[in-house]
């Protein structure tokens, strides 16, 4: 039986990755810097490590394993308060991720599937050019830079060592247990506020976990899937007012909505110093998932309509105010 070590295996995709690899068939590890994390995870073994950066010595984590899926990261936050944030990220993100790479290399792992962003693309896009897997890269923020520099690396692992490498780079990710700025849409959704938002005509591509997880396990298990870079969506895409409309919805509420031109909701986030939050909302952010579909012959296994019921039904029971 094949032994699939994921590190960020307690984390919010983690949650929907275990199941669905212990569903495959197939045995899974769980790295983790604090295994009180982890022990929801039922059926999983546990895995302690140190940290995650450059001196990490994953030789013990890496025991008869055959595939690693690495998620384990610095995430992007608002407002970081870290005096070099760049320097904070490539301790993590891309000196960790290069020397768990090499690690696993030299323990004999056969594929090594990692979790990137989007972000290594852009921020935006117009809404008739989604971004592709294989346009220049242009990230605009430490959190996209360090993830580019750990795929950069992890291609230069593989081409040295043999160890074949998935790189998928997933857009907003929604699901149960989400946190961010997703949960604070669905709280306000949820007390029926007003939101300035009736009247935005962007389009942007968001990945329910479920459909996330299923990816992932499809590069995991897929012949096909080594040595590519794939994007990866629901395939709905959608206006910030509409996935309001629908979030809502899930929730049972009325949406209350005003319909506020998008150039004074710009001049608002401008003037109050929120200008990169409000542009999330305004922007267009757009994906071409083709090649993990054409490739892989994937297609989303849930619908946008069953996410977002699954992560109201989830927020309903745990997060309702």
């Amino acid at each position: 039986m094949t032994r699939i070590l994921v590190t960020g295996g307690a984390g919010f995709i983690g949650r929907a990755l275990c199941p669905a690899l212990l569903r495959a068939g197939f045995e899974v590890s769980v790295a983790t810097r604090n295994p009180r994390s982890a022990e929801k995870l039922r059926g999983v073994e546990i895995r302690p490590i140190p940290s995650v950066g450059a001196g990490t010595d994953w030789s013990a984590a890496l025991r008869d394993v055959d595939a690693v899926v690495h998620m384990a990261a610095r995430v992007h936050v608002m407002d970081d308060q870290a005096a070099d944030p760049l320097t904070e990220f490539r301790r993590v993100n891309s000196e960790g991720t290069l020397k768990l790479a090499e690690d696993a290399a030299l323990a004999g792992v056969g594929r090594f599937v990692y979790v990137s962003t989007i972000k290594v693309n852009g921020e935006s896009t117009p809404t008739d050019r989604p971004f592709r897997a294989d346009d220049e890269p242009a990230p605009r923020d430490p959190y996209g830079l360090s993830k580019l520099e750990a795929e950069q690396a992890l291609w230069e692992v593989s081409e040295q060592t043999g160890m074949e490498v998935v790189a998928l780079r997933p857009p907003l990710v929604y699901g149960p247990g989400v946190k961010g700025n997703f949960l604070t849409l669905m709280e306000k959704c949820a007390r029926g506020s007003t939101l300035p938002l009736g009247a935005v005509h962007n389009r942007r591509s968001l990945v329910y976990v479920g459909n996330l997880a299923d990816a992932l396990l499809q590069c995991v298990i897929r012949p096909e899937a080594a040595g590519h870079t794939f994007l990866v969506s629901d395939g709905d895409d959608v206006s910030s007012t509409e996935l309001l409309r629908r979030v809502a919805g899930a929730l049972d509420r009325k949406p209350r909505l005003l319909p506020v031109p998008a150039s004074f909701l710009k001049l608002g986030g401008l003037l109050t110093g929120k200008r990169a939050m409000v542009g999330r909302l305004l922007d267009s952010l757009v994906v071409d998932d083709s090649a993990i579909r054409d490739v892989l012959d994937w297609e989303p296994p849930f619908s946008m309509t069953e996410g977002l019921d699954a992560t109201a039904e989830w927020f309903h029971t745990r997060h309702i105010r």
